[in-house]
């Protein structure tokens, strides 16, 4: 409050020292800084903090008491009397903005809103309520007493090396991933890996390759970039190869999103001699494969050959919390100098003590087990909505195979995709749409209907008002 009443104070230049302080509270009670009731600060602490005899302080209370700005109450202080209006906005003169060309291909992109928890059927949203709160807590408690000021300092770009170290050995012991601690480079998300790799390797006009359909952060992350983005066709294998090269091609060979195919072993080999000969990178998003509910997944496209051109990222926000802002990413070791002084340069590094916890979090192996447990959570629930889509929603919805992930994608056999999500919404219902997807013309309609996140009972009453919306457009499109 200091701050505000000097800046304040300061702009006053008319009258007298005690005018100018009656002024600064009347503008700032008129605008809405100090409300009512709202405690002011005590006359001697006001006068020091302004440079101003306490008598011209008191001069000043006692003359907006008079006018019933202040009450001053014996024994307890100064405090704000009166109500005022909200304060209209000011109306400007709209100006257009002149953003460069890739502001403006970063606004084409529409941006990114995350959901709201917990909301049917928001995609991507893991269960919280159900997270080992007590034990993060206790690990919390024990890093700050035994690191203290240790992880409160700026940090290396690269990652806190115990959480570098931790993952690395995560990484290798279930995905099968052949790293060191030193190819580990820890960021706030995927989607900064996708763009610290764009700011690296593109320049305008270079073409990448993604898949159709696909995820669209990573293609917003390249057009945003200046490159050409080409989308790649899908069959039974995984993506295929286009004709020409590109400079990066984007995968999620375990689980492909959104439909969930797996890439053949086969497919996976050919695109690691496509990238030796063509030099190129593959970026692999390795972005929910600790939830598979059928067989175990195939190991990673990183593991699969010693010396790799696989740049294999993903997130604890799916796994552990999404506010917890950290994700991993795995490079080749001639790559790891480069990215850690690119890092540094985009946002320095990522909090320390989160990193800290996150690091004993996994070495004490609460992170194995949470896993564990939430794999046959999130399978029932899987369970809960196939039932439900293959009982009561046959005629309108078809499931796409749906072995792991946190949503189930749908494909939309009646109706309109774009109506009945706006529908769907005003009955509080979210329905991130499958057709957005797609680059191209071709596209299917459809949905990604979240379930990680939902217990039984919600996922039944979302699926009831999905039934009563879809039944009526039915009725009403006869």
């Amino acid at each position: 409050m200091k701050t505000s009443f000097l800046a304040l104070f300061s702009h006053q230049t008319q009258g007298g020292l005690r005018e100018r302080l009656c002024n600064t509270l009347r503008q700032a009670i008129a605008n809405g800084h100090l409300q009512h009731a709202q405690q002011l600060p005590a006359s001697r602490q006001l006068a020091i903090d302004l440079s101003l005899s306490r008598v011209t302080v008191e001069a000043a209370y006692a003359q907006l008491e008079s006018e019933g700005y202040l009450q001053r109450q014996g024994g307890r202080g100064t405090f704000v009397s009166i109500r005022m209006p909200p304060p209209k906005p000011k109306s400007r003169v709209a100006c257009s903005p002149r953003f460069s060309q890739r502001g403006q291909q970063v606004l084409a992109t529409g941006g990114c809103q995350d959901p709201p928890f917990p909301h049917a059927f928001a995609a991507g949203s893991p269960e919280l309520r159900a997270f080992p709160h007590a034990q993060w807590r206790r690990i919390t408690h024990q890093v700050q007493r035994s690191l203290g000021s240790g992880v409160m300092g700026y940090g290396d770009p690269l990652g806190l090396p115990s959480l570098r170290q931790a993952v690395a050995d995560y990484l290798a012991l279930s995905r099968g991933v052949r790293c060191s601690a030193e190819q580990v480079v820890m960021l706030t998300s995927s989607q900064q890996a996708l763009q610290l790799l764009a700011l690296m390797f593109l320049d305008a006009g270079d073409e990448v390759w993604l898949e159709e359909p696909g995820y669209p952060g990573a293609r917003n992350a390249f057009l945003a970039a200046g490159a050409r983005c080409r989308a790649m066709p899908l069959d039974a294998e995984g993506a295929m190869p286009l004709s020409g090269s590109a400079k990066l091609v984007y995968l999620t060979p375990a689980h492909h999103y959104p439909t969930g195919t797996a890439m053949s072993l086969a497919r996976r080999l050919h695109w690691l001699a496509w990238a030796r000969q063509h030099d190129s990178w593959l970026i692999e998003d390795d972005y929910d494969s600790e939830f598979h509910y059928e067989d175990r997944p195939a190991p990673a496209l990183q593991g699969v050959e010693t010396e790799s051109r696989v740049i294999c990222l993903g997130t604890f926000s799916k796994t552990l919390f999404p506010s917890l802002r950290l994700a991993w990413m795995v490079v080749p070791p001639q790559l790891v100098q480069a990215l850690g002084r690119a890092r540094s340069v985009m946002d320095g590094h990522s909090a320390m003590l989160p990193q800290a916890i996150t690091a004993e979090f996994l070495q004490q192996g609460h992170f194995a087990s949470h896993l564990r447990l939430m794999r046959q959570l999130y399978r029932s629930r899987r369970d809960c909505l196939l039932e439900q889509i293959n009982t009561r929603l046959q005629p309108w919805l078809q499931p796409l195979p749906a072995a792991g992930g946190l949503q189930l994608t749908v494909q939309l056999l009646q109706g309109d995709e774009a109506h009945l999500t706006e529908q769907a919404k005003a009955r509080g219902l979210l329905l991130p749409r499958l057709s957005p997807l797609y680059a191209g013309e071709a596209q299917q309609a459809g949905w990604l209907l979240g379930f990680a996140a939902l217990t039984p009972g919600e996922i039944i009453s979302a699926c009831d008002k999905l039934v009563t919306l879809l039944s009526h457009d039915a009725k009403t499109s006869r």
